[in-house]
């Protein structure tokens, strides 16, 4: 047996060898939690960072616009809004030269949301190749989003024409997102910038070869 020491403040435990190693167990153990703390903590403070999304809400947008069949159209998120990227039918097409009387303002000359010149070479289309339309899918005249393209007959707000109907207020626009006359929105859809990167690819947000 080991005798104890007595001080004022009552006995003194003798450091034996288990005690030591008690120590140094609980210096280890604290140490080795320490480090996993740590390597918990780095993950979880980088997802308070930007996510990728996030840091490309601004920038330019790559489309692949190989996998849209015609007929169809795509939604992709630019700058927080959806940008619609429609593959548009010899059907569609032709309807954008018979519908012009219908419309509020076939040209596109109101300035409210402004269309690109380099889109108004042929303004019925409002691209810059024919079969391909984009457009912000946004109603010119409260925020909502139009639900389409409806073919002739599919929807009776359009009757006989191809287009977008807004579900909030009745407006309506054509294949070229055009709006109809005598509809809540005074404005066509805008077009936003871009330009194609080759025949399969497109970039939403950048137009600095299209200009």
């Amino acid at each position: 047996m080991t005798a104890s020491l007595q001080t004022a403040d009552g006995p003194v435990v003798p450091d034996t060898p288990l005690d030591r190693e008690r120590r140094a167990a609980v210096i280890t153990a604290c140490v080795v939690g320490g480090v996993g703390c740590v390597g918990v903590a780095v993950p979880m403070v980088a997802s308070f960072g930007p996510s990728e999304r996030e840091k490309a809400a601004g920038g330019p947008v790559d489309v692949d616009i190989s996998s849209i069949p015609p007929g169809q159209m795509r939604v992709v998120e630019w700058r927080g809004k959806p940008v619609w990227v429609l593959h548009r039918s010899p059907a569609m097409i032709a309807s954008l030269k018979q519908d012009e009387t219908l419309l509020a303002d076939p040209l596109s000359k109101r300035t409210a949301y402004a269309t690109p010149a380099y889109v108004l070479k042929d303004p019925s289309l409002r691209s810059i190749k024919p079969d391909y339309f984009v457009a912000v899918g946004i109603c010119t005249h409260l925020g909502c989003s139009p639900s389409g393209p409806f073919a002739p007959g599919e929807n009776p707000q359009l009757g006989d024409e191809w287009g977008f109907v807004c579900p909030c207020h009745g407006s309506t626009f054509d294949v070229a997102g055009r709006v109809f006359k005598n509809k809540p929105a005074s404005d066509n859809l805008e077009v936003p910038p871009y330009r194609f990167v080759s025949d399969a690819q497109m970039v939403i947000g950048d137009d600095k070869k299209s200009t």
